[in-house]
């Protein structure tokens, strides 16, 4: 993988932790104000699949070892 893939992967790495980020701040803010459960679920569900993304990010960034 070339320098500038994994610049590119790492930036779309930060972008993609920060929107995490918010998404916990959202949700923990909606909970708060008592939003409605349904709507708080949603979030969690979306917060889930930018914490997957990352997971994939990071995988790319540091390809296992085979031992």
């Amino acid at each position: 993988m070339s320098e500038q893939e994994q610049a590119e992967i790492r930036l779309e790495f930060a972008k993609v932790k920060q929107e995490h980020t918010d998404f916990d701040a959202a949700i923990n803010a909606m909970i708060a104000m008592g939003c409605d459960a349904l709507q708080v679920q949603r979030m969690k569900k979306k917060k889930l699949a930018l914490k997957d993304r990352l997971q994939e990010l990071e995988d790319r960034i540091i390809p296992d070892i085979i031992a």
